[in-house]
């Protein structure tokens, strides 16, 4: 417990340091990693504790984002809500939606349950574009951060600083609710809910109380957004905001608390990063999605605690190879994947069909990637990737062949102590 703390408090020591030692747009490029982390976490209450897999979720987040805007416009950072309160207003938009929207949706589990999930975001998305008076047509709705508690909130610093109090606020009461009976009770939802009501509680009740919370922390996370945009239109209740969440909570690992946050933060800044940098990212960000979940399952945080658990089992020195071989098929298969899908990107691009037709018939001109020319009819082109991928297969089999000794060597020096301690015992 000492120990999450004093790392939890290091973490928030430097996302406070974050403005001192970046620039300004690394600055701006954090804010929204704060607010995808709140937002993963928000839904993993509702998925990773209670087992709940919801396909809308953008909808408690826009209805957070509308609540604040017309909060802004309507007090104008005065009175009971001056502008650092105003995320208040998205928690009680999100909890009262998530509550109602809760109600119905978990009248079913499982496969239904996400299908109705996706209903009532596809419900809001379609109408939010025509409730003008609401939503704010197709344009959206704008305000402005007023003065408050001697700050301007004018700069993008005091925005920074008002987001990551939000956040870490919100982080350590979704933390706390997790060991609440409350958060029990939801893990019994997900491991057996027949058992639980069969024990005299009500799972229903039990249910719509996590989803109105998981709503609740959405919103506020969507009230962020708003205070850091100043604007907001129907895009927020866009079905890719729904992918996206459920995304970042996987990649990042539901079983660690922080996990979905690693998640959303590694991957708003993954697209930060590579957006501007190739049309692929979007590709890239499927695929991660699909290696994560073949081959880590339980996300990066699991990763992690694999790693520091076989540290601790067989010792650092004897794990660092197989890390570093590890390390080396991880960087040969991801160049390799990144070569090929450049390469063809712009071979079958209509950029490149025009530049053939112009060069003559059947002359295809090279393609400038990474620096250097590459001919896709030399046979050069297209080995650099192959030997590539053949390289980094077998650094990953000759990193779990280590891994697997290491794992026999510990199974038989266990089965020697304790047949050992069995001989020690006393007839």
């Amino acid at each position: 417990m000492k120990t999450r703390f004093l790392w939890s408090v290091i973490g928030l020591v430097l996302l406070a340091a974050v403005p001192v030692v970046l620039s300004q747009g690394l600055v701006n490029a954090a804010i929204p990693m704060l607010i995808a982390a709140l937002f993963a976490c928000a839904y993993n209450l509702l998925c990773g504790q209670a087992g709940m897999l919801s396909f809308g979720h953008s909808a408690y987040f826009g209805v957070g984002a509308f609540s604040t805007i017309h909060a802004m416009n309507a007090l104008g950072g005065a009175g009971l809500l001056p502008t650092p309160l105003m995320p208040l207003a998205g928690a009680a938009g999100g909890l009262i939606f998530g509550a109602a929207a809760g109600w119905f949706a978990t009248q079913r589990t499982g496969t239904y349950f996400a299908m109705i999930t996706l209903a009532i975001a596809e419900l809001i998305h379609a109408l939010a574009p025509h409730l003008k008076g609401v939503f704010g047509g197709e344009a959206g709705l704008s305000s402005m951060r007023m003065p408050a508690w001697g700050f301007t909130f004018g700069t993008t610093n005091e925005v920074y600083y008002l987001t990551l109090v939000w956040v870490a606020l919100c982080l350590a009461l979704l933390y706390l609710i997790t060991r609440t009976p409350l958060g029990r009770l939801a893990l019994g939802v997900r491991e057996n809910s027949h058992r639980l009501s069969f024990l005299g509680y009500e799972v229903h009740r039990i249910n719509v109380l996590i989803f109105a919370i998981s709503g609740m922390f959405s919103g506020v996370a969507g009230a962020l957004q708003v205070v850091s945009n100043e604007a907001a239109n129907y895009v927020v209740f866009d079905p890719s905001l729904s992918a996206a969440v459920v995304l970042n909570t996987y990649i990042g690992g539901v079983n660690v608390f922080l996990g979905p946050a690693l998640g959303a933060a590694l991957m708003t800044f993954f697209g930060y990063a590579v957006s501007d940098m190739t049309q692929s990212w979007l590709l890239y960000q499927g695929l991660l999605f699909v290696l994560v979940m073949m081959f880590m399952p339980t996300g990066l945080s699991g990763l992690a605690v694999l790693a520091a658990s076989s540290a601790k089992r067989h010792g650092i020195r004897a794990v660092a190879p197989a890390a570093a071989l590890y390390l080396a098929a991880f960087a040969c298969l991801t160049a390799a994947i990144v070569f090929l899908t450049e390469l063809l990107g712009r071979v079958f691009s209509q950029d490149y069909k025009a530049l053939s037709q112009a060069a003559g018939s059947g002359e295809l001109p090279s393609v400038l990637l990474f620096g250097w020319s590459w001919s896709p009819a030399s046979p050069l082109t297209w080995v650099v990737p192959l030997a590539l991928m053949v390289l980094g297969i077998a650094c990953w089999r000759l990193a779990s062949g280590s891994m697997r000794r290491h794992a026999a060597a510990g199974a038989a020096l266990h089965t020697g102590a304790a047949g050992a301690a069995v001989q020690r015992r006393p007839a």
